[in-house]
């Protein structure tokens, strides 16, 4: 992560709550070490950032402070234009709604002189595409995620066998033909994808899983880049094998 994204992460972090939030807990988040936060938080408060607190305390930004406006290039209002339509176009009912707000909001803010690139941006996703039904409610499933609660699902995978699993919901992924659950599954142990549309049955349950969604988030990818790696490592191994010495 670049060092300007880090300290804007860290105004982010300091913004999300009244209580000290301790080195400790931003290094963690932003899987760097707690010499680096102690060396941002002094930049920040070189900039005049008002933060207050210790290191051992925690710290806490002060009320009244804020961002600057955003100035977006031509490019980053394209690109989030076509991201909105995406969005509208394969998310859940409540994401497609946010998008379209989004999109408005961009067409209240931009001068003039670019309002165009919303009007009429580069090629986006076909309107005209059917949308996907899931039995899942995905707005209940990111208020878990938000929350830290776990879920009970019946779930029926491409085999057809039906299994019921608690789990530790931590992201969502929308793919062009199917949307995906990606969690901490405790009948396997394991990190598990569930894809929403052969999900049975969900029940949200009060109880909170015992780590951070953005804690497992990271150990998730993690995992995932070692599996890449293992498969890279395979794959050259089966290689070297078949090639032919002379």
């Amino acid at each position: 992560m670049r060092r300007a994204d880090r300290l804007f992460q860290i105004i982010q972090i300091l913004r999300r709550g009244r209580g000290p939030h301790t080195a400790d807990r931003i290094a963690e988040e932003l899987e760097t070490s707690k010499r680096t936060v102690y060396r941002d938080i002094a930049a920040l408060l070189g900039q005049r950032v008002p933060i207050r607190g210790e290191a051992g305390v925690g710290y806490v930004l002060e009320d009244g402070f804020d961002l600057p406006p955003l100035a977006l290039t031509p490019d980053e209002i394209e690109a989030a234009v076509l991201g909105a339509q995406w969005v509208a176009v394969h998310g859940d009912p409540v994401l497609a709604r946010a998008a379209q707000d989004l999109r408005a909001k961009l067409m209240a803010s931009v001068p003039e002189r670019l309002r165009p690139l919303l009007l009429d941006p580069a090629l986006g996703p076909s309107p005209y595409r059917h949308p996907i039904a899931d039995p899942l409610d995905l707005a209940q499933v990111r208020a878990a995620i938000h929350a830290g609660r776990k879920l009970r699902l019946r779930y029926g995978d491409v085999d057809g066998a039906v299994t019921d699993r608690v789990v530790w919901p931590i992201a969502i992924g929308y793919l062009d033909y199917a949307r995906m659950l990606v969690a901490w599954c405790e009948l396997r142990r394991d990190f598990r994808h569930f894809r929403a549309d052969r999900v049975q049955e969900a029940t949200f349950l009060d109880d909170r899983f015992p780590e951070r969604s953005a804690v497992l988030r990271a150990r998730w990818r993690r995992s995932l880049e070692q599996e890449r790696r293992a498969f890279r490592d395979r794959a050259a191994g089966q290689t070297s094998v078949g090639e032919n010495p002379g």
